[in-house]
């Protein structure tokens, strides 16, 4: 806890980091969920189905196996086309594991076109909807949901996270990229030393996890999204100050 970057230790950059985000974006409300009525009015793109401070969701066995399919549909694309991939799935009523799996696979691509790599992502899916199935309400381990074709660090943390509430850190694109450009890790750390900074930095609280994540998130949409990256960002001008 005590080493430091660039003068200031890495848990108190951490923590301002995420007190700045918060300050300027506000409480997120991941994961959205079609059922939930709540909005996020500062987000760029959807905006509908976020939660700001109630992490009661998921409330219920649909919900979950609805962030385990959103975390698989959003690889490789943006939440935009994710989420039409899942208002198809919930519009056939397939975000229901057992529908989900007596359903034709075209039926499944078709539904899931929106979010791109629509046969393959239609595999994954029907492999997690089987995993979900076989857990029957228990929380899986990480390196169970990692033997799951299609499941990868990110998405299997996004599941444990959003769905089970495990806190364990996601790390996107976006945090990989802003950590880098603010030189507070070397250029070629892998997902895992960067996941191992902020577990071993903050406390483990899965709600903070959440909403770290998610600020992040949103953030690297205005600042991270194309090359040249905004390297000016004045937000976070004074995040990597000493401390006394």
């Amino acid at each position: 806890m005590n080493q430091s970057i660039h003068g200031a230790t890495k848990a108190g950059i951490l923590r301002d980091i995420y007190e700045q985000f918060l300050d300027r974006y506000g409480p997120q409300g991941w994961w959205p969920l079609i059922d939930c009525e709540g909005t996020n009015s500062l987000k760029k793109g959807v905006i509908k189905g976020y939660h700001p401070l109630d992490y009661s969701f998921p409330q219920n066995g649909r919900q979950q196996f609805e962030i385990i399919c959103g975390a698989v549909l959003t690889q490789n694309t943006t939440w935009v086309n994710a989420n039409k991939a899942l208002q198809n799935l919930n519009s056939a009523n397939l975000l229901s594991v057992k529908n989900f799996l007596l359903a034709r696979d075209k039926t499944i691509s078709k539904a899931i076109k929106p979010a791109g790599y629509k046969n393959q992502k239609q595999e994954y899916l029907k492999n997690c909807a089987m995993f979900f199935l076989k857990l029957n309400g228990r929380t899986p381990t990480r390196e169970k949901l990692l033997a799951v074709k299609g499941v990868g660090p990110e998405t299997a943390d996004s599941i444990l996270l959003y769905a089970y509430k495990v806190p364990t850190f996601v790390v996107d694109a976006y945090t990989t990229r802003f950590l880098i450009l603010h030189k507070l890790i070397p250029e070629k750390s892998s997902y895992h030393q960067i996941k191992a900074l902020f577990e071993n930095e903050l406390k483990k609280d899965f709600k903070v996890y959440q909403e770290f994540h998610a600020l992040f998130v949103e953030h690297g949409k205005r600042f991270f999204s194309k090359k040249p990256y905004k390297g000016d960002d004045i937000l976070l001008k004074s995040f990597n100050k000493p401390v006394n």
